[in-house]
């Protein structure tokens, strides 16, 4: 995003996050000038896409050093700026007809992760290594509406319900905000009669493989969309490999890159 080669972000787009972030008020004291937020956010962005570690963040880059990137990725997390972010750029997308509820998918992918932490467990995909999953809800497209992080001994089906109810109400339309999809495309790790009746409950009709009857494939002209977007995920080199060990950072990471997902649809901002 951008032409200047030192800039992970174009000026139009953060013209658009600004008024999201916290302000913070200058100390009294004086003392050394706080590094921008917009060169923060480089820096966090260039993190983030080549997967650097924060400590080795070149200095000739402009970005400042890459703990304060760190402790500010942190801050802007706990005060929920890349959720109201992924918002607003859903809500976006839907008043420009960029988004499309007749569908979604979800799926899960697992990941190693070195150091360790929470939400993590042994991968039965990997020789029972150490790793974490995520579980991912997407619009027809493949545009990330909602996820959540477990360990990646955890079975899809188990985070189900939570993750269908964690969808946002979208707005950008005329009328009551967009909430439930028509219709939920799963795979045979779904296929349990309480994933079925919840999505009955909420309007939702279900398209889950069913075991020993329905191939996978059949389902998967609609459903690859979903994989195709976890591919899109794992593509930013801070998430090929799950290297930060705390939750909060390795959500915010995330986060943040559905919002690049979400930019790129939006080609007037990229």
């Amino acid at each position: 995003m951008g032409k200047n080669r030192n800039k992970e972000i174009s000026a139009a787009l953060y013209k658009r996050i600004a008024p999201l972030l916290p302000l913070v008020e200058p100390s009294p004291k004086g003392g050394r000038p706080r590094l921008s937020d917009e060169q923060a956010l480089n820096g966090i962005l260039f993190v983030l896409r080549t997967g650097t570690p924060w400590e080795h963040l070149p200095q000739e880059l402009g970005f400042g050093s890459g703990m304060t990137c760190w402790r500010r990725l942190r801050d802007w997390q706990s005060a929920g700026v890349w959720h109201r972010l992924h918002m607003a750029l859903l809500t976006e997308l839907r008043s420009a007809g960029k988004l499309d509820f007749s569908r979604a998918c979800i799926d899960g992918a697992s990941g190693a992760q070195p150091p360790g932490g929470p939400h993590t467990g042994p991968n039965p995909t990997d020789r029972g290594k150490l790793g974490s999953k995520r579980h991912l809800i997407t619009d027809r497209q493949g545009i990330p509406l909602m996820f959540c992080v477990t360990g990646a001994n955890r079975h899809d089906s188990m985070v189900f319900e939570a993750l269908v109810d964690a969808l946002p109400a979208v707005g950008g339309k005329p009328g009551r905000p967009r909430r439930w999809p028509g219709k939920l495309h799963a795979d045979k790790g779904y296929d349990f009669a309480r994933c079925r009746a919840h999505l009955k409950r909420r309007g939702i009709q279900d398209r889950i493989a069913r075991r020993g009857i329905e191939r996978n494939d059949r389902l998967g002209r609609y459903r690859w969309v979903v994989e195709r977007t976890h591919s899109w995920l794992a593509a930013f080199g801070k998430l090929r490999t799950r290297f930060e060990r705390r939750i909060d950072i390795h959500t915010a990471l995330l986060s943040l890159a559905c919002c690049v997902i979400c930019v790129r649809r939006l080609l007037p901002f990229c």
